[in-house]
């Protein structure tokens, strides 16, 4: 949509999409590149004894003038899936899916896939989507509100869809899943589907137990949804969907109603 000034929520809310750790982290490395970060202490509270082990291959090293933690290169997958296995056991993970996620370099090479729980409390950079669904006359827009029962954000407003992309994900194959899985919206019932932007995170999470740090890019879409199409949620995960007209979408951000993600990916959305 066309750029108008943007509100006095805005600066703020993307002031707080990037903030430092809470505590200090330790660099995650996966065969000599960094890949994530962790807790200082939490491998300590944890235990030692159970990570310093072949299973996991946990080792310290020094990175770049300072200690870090290191996972060997050699069948990477397995040991970042034994590591957040152990620290499923030990409550220090977040809510278990049985979903990989890519594990990359920071060039974006894919090196390994993890168990979707451990991302945040491993620090890792995950990808996102979510689509911006308008009516066909362009005066409303489609809005879910969050199931109660969500680990994050319960009970909040969203865009039409947000998920996370699987390591068996495109971007495109994403978008396409989980518009279906929480809309129930076939691709053939949208049009002018296209990419709108990016927007980033970096802050503390309270998965883990508070251990966790989210990094993420959201790649949020927009389309319209064609005329006698309704969203209907599929997984179980959204109480319900409105058809709002844009002032009362703005009135909703303004009053906080939407989840960081959400408000950051409207206010691309609305020039802002």
């Amino acid at each position: 949509m066309a750029a108008t000034t943007a509100p006095a929520w805005v600066a703020a809310a993307r002031a707080r999409a990037t903030c430092a750790p809470a505590a200090p982290r330790m660099a995650l490395l996966l065969g000599g590149e960094r890949v994530g970060s962790v807790d200082g202490q939490i491998f300590n509270k944890i235990g030692l004894q159970r990570l310093l082990n072949k299973r996991c291959q946990l080792s310290i090293v020094e990175y770049e003038g300072a200690p870090a933690w290191a996972l060997a290169a050699d069948d990477a997958t397995a040991a970042l899936n034994a590591l957040a296995l152990t620290l499923r056991a030990a409550g220090r993970c977040g809510p278990w899916r049985d979903e990989q996620l890519a594990v990359c370099a920071v060039d974006g090479r894919r090196l390994a896939t993890v168990e979707r729980g451990a991302a945040r409390v491993l620090g890792l950079a995950t990808q996102a989507v979510h689509l911006v669904g308008c009516t066909a006359d362009g005066a409303a827009m489609w809005v879910q509100r969050r199931a109660h029962s969500k680990a994050s954000n319960p009970g909040m407003w969203d865009t039409l869809m947000g998920g996370m992309v699987s390591a068996a994900d495109s971007l495109q194959t994403a978008v396409a899943r989980e518009t279906w899985e929480e809309a129930g919206l076939r691709m053939a019932q949208l049009s002018g589907l296209r990419p709108g932007g990016q927007v980033r995170f970096a802050l503390p999470s309270d998965e883990g137990g508070g251990a966790g740090y989210m990094v993420e890019c959201i790649h949020w879409y927009q389309a319209t949804v064609r005329a006698g199409a309704a969203p209907d949620n599929q997984d179980g995960e959204v109480e319900r969907f409105d058809c709002l007209a844009h002032g009362e979408v703005q009135a909703r951000l303004a009053q906080g109603a939407f989840t960081p993600e959400a408000a950051l990916v409207l206010a691309a959305f609305y020039g802002w």
